[in-house]
């Protein structure tokens, strides 16, 4: 609650400042302009010629002062609201890596503490190695995806694109997941014709299509279906991901992609992860020059996730072969 009315305080300060400066300039001008009437109505009255350009030049200089004045204060407010952003994304980022840190270390720590003071059976023992390998995994998974993100938005990562058949290439990573994560026939069907060409990194796609997966796994309350549709035109090709989970609400569409934000809804109430996925994927789709939009038509509506990158080589050839060059270091 402090926090909110420090920015209000900060914006209202700002404002009197603008205003200050502003009725400032106004006073100003009014005051040049009273005096400047009184003489030359003196000098007319008196036939005297009186020369008002130093006046002139020193009221111009002061008012470039002023504005420049008043643009030094409003781009120091845009660095402190800058800060104020940054300083809460940190104190979430804290909040967030913190509790998704400590709830599967605990649980690991939890079952080392009942193996190393209870006798109990070989089969308990396997059963309680095989939790703590998830928990594993999952604070790997957590620790990976921070650091992936941190090179992405900084530029330091470096994919290996090679130049792939759309139609094949999509497919290929959709049967890889199915047999990685045990799922049903039939749980994700894919459709459409894409036969053009595209440049991307197979291991970046599958993070991708990963988080995806696993994204509309959490927010499905009923049977798992995913529908892939992809489309090929002149210049870019489109996936469409298409799950039948909760979907989100108009206000949420804005968050989505933002970190740890992660959608709330009374049918999910336990609802694990790092809130990191998306970012991911809108890194990932940011990097191979294209472009990702989120849909919903409302709560228990599904979400559809829209990506299009650009055909190689008729759409962003300098992008593109920049990242095939990139790839061969």
């Amino acid at each position: 609650m402090r926090k909110k009315y420090s920015q209000a305080y900060a914006i209202i300060l700002f404002i009197l400042a603008q205003v200050a400066c502003f009725s400032l300039l106004g006073l100003w001008i009014a005051r040049f302009v009273a005096n400047y009437v009184i003489l030359k109505h003196i000098g007319e009255q008196y036939s005297i010629n009186i020369q008002a350009g130093g006046a002139i030049a020193i009221f111009v200089i002061g008012l470039v002062l002023l504005v420049a004045m008043s643009l030094g204060i409003l781009l120091i407010f845009r660095r402190l609201r800058l800060q104020y952003k940054l300083t809460k994304l940190y104190d979430n980022f804290i909040a967030n890596v913190t509790h998704e840190l400590k709830t599967p270390l605990t649980s690991i720590q939890l079952y080392l503490d009942t193996l190393t003071v209870r006798d109990i059976s070989r089969s308990k023992q396997l059963e309680f190695i095989e939790f703590m390998q998830k928990d594993a995994n999952r604070l790997n998974k957590l620790i990976n995806a921070i650091l992936e993100i941190a090179r992405l938005e900084k530029k330091k990562n470096r994919f290996h694109c090679s130049i792939y058949k759309v139609k094949h290439i999509i497919k290929e990573i959709i049967e890889e997941i199915v047999q990685q994560i045990k799922l049903p026939p039939g749980t994700i069907t894919i459709t459409g014709e894409a036969h053009c060409n595209c440049i991307i990194d197979k291991n970046a796609f599958k993070i991708l299509f990963d988080n995806l997966v696993n994204n509309a796994m959490k927010y499905s309350t009923e049977k798992l279906k995913i529908t892939i549709n992809m489309q090929c035109s002149p210049k870019k090709y489109v996936i469409e991901f298409q799950d039948q989970g909760i979907g989100f609400s108009a206000n949420e569409k804005k968050r989505i992609f933002d970190k740890f934000y992660r959608v709330n809804h009374p049918d999910v109430p336990d609802l694990r992860g790092s809130g990191l996925g998306l970012t991911l994927v809108k890194e990932i789709v940011k990097y191979h020059g294209g472009k990702i939009r989120a849909y919903s038509k409302g709560l228990n509506q599904g979400a559809t996730f829209r990506i299009e990158l650009p055909v190689y080589p008729a759409s962003k050839r300098h992008r593109l072969n920049k990242l095939l060059k990139s790839s061969t270091y």
